[in-house]
């Protein structure tokens, strides 16, 4: 019989991915440095195949890791919705809430935002997906959640909408990439000749920048490989596959770390993040108390 995965590995792997290191992954889900590497290295045995490369320079992710680690993020967003759905029923008869968000939001903004909704409505259910800026519209004209949030260049078509923060993208490289040492911006035309690490068609960031560079130059980004997270992205910005332009937000604590480095481009790409949904124009209720909310946590 096939042993499954322990949950908490592939907690730890995922956040391993979105901070750059073991040592700040397991800080992350407060775990202790010696438990995080015997439970990768527990991991790795279970599924026969290598995860992270390590050196004395640290541990980075493995090609085949990065895989495994947008899989693990599927199977952990299924045990969220087992978890959510089960609290739900525990709160029968009490106020839940349906939300979809594009993960930019759902990874770097929604926590704070959640936490500070439970303040208001401590005995709400809130059942969270994550998925590209594309599904979230789907999701809600289709009536599978109540409310999204989406990144994007423009407000979607179909739905209501509410801008509730702004971002930009940003031109990040490894810190041994040419483009470290040049003194002048990255233009629209050389930036379109660049084969980038981009997201997967449909989400917000690949729209924007898309849109951006066929408005500039009459054509979109180059994808040298199309990856389904902006953490996907990141790593392997990190191991030096290519350049990529992601989410300031992001890659924030990357930049902060210096384990990537922004290159100045010249091009504005700003965006806007919305809340978005159908019915009436104005929202009510456990919605509107998360919309007023995410309207006063800035990005």
């Amino acid at each position: 019989m096939q042993d499954w995965p322990e949950l908490t590995a592939l907690e730890l792997l995922v956040a391993v991915a979105d901070h750059g290191s073991v040592s700040a992954g397991a800080r992350a889900i407060d775990m202790a440095q010696p438990n995080a590497s015997r439970s990768l290295a527990r991991l790795e045995r279970a599924l026969g195949v290598g995860l992270l490369t390590r050196s004395t320079a640290g541990a980075r992710l493995t090609p085949a890791g990065l895989v495994v680690v947008d899989w693990a993020r599927d199977v952990l967003g299924a045990a969220r919705t087992l978890v959510d759905g089960t609290a739900a029923l525990a709160h029968a008869g009490g106020t839940e809430l349906r939300v979809s968000a594009s993960q930019t939001v759902a990874e770097h903004l929604l926590p704070a935002w959640l936490a500070a909704l439970r303040q208001q409505h401590p005995d709400a259910a809130v059942l969270l997906e994550v998925h590209n800026t594309a599904e979230v519209v789907a999701g809600v004209l289709s009536g599978a959640c109540d409310l999204g949030f989406v990144e994007g260049p423009r407000a979607p078509r179909g739905v209501r909408t509410a801008v509730v923060a702004r971002d930009e993208l940003v031109l990040v490289v490894a810190p041994d990439h040419p483009w470290t040492r040049r003194r002048s911006r990255v233009s629209a035309d050389e930036l379109a000749a660049t084969a980038l690490l981009t997201r997967e068609p449909g989400s917000g960031t690949r729209v924007r920048l898309d849109d951006e560079l066929r408005a500039r130059t009459g054509r979109p980004a180059a994808a040298l490989q199309e990856l389904g997270s902006n953490a996907a992205v990141r790593v392997a910005v990190q191991a030096g596959a290519g350049p990529a332009v992601l989410s300031r937000l992001s890659v924030a604590d990357a930049l902060a770390s210096g384990a990537v480095l922004e290159v100045p481009l010249d091009l504005e790409l700003g965006r806007e993040l919305r809340a978005v949904w159908t019915g009436p124009r104005r929202l009510t209720g456990i919605a509107a108390d998360l919309v007023a909310v995410a309207r006063s946590h800035p990005a």
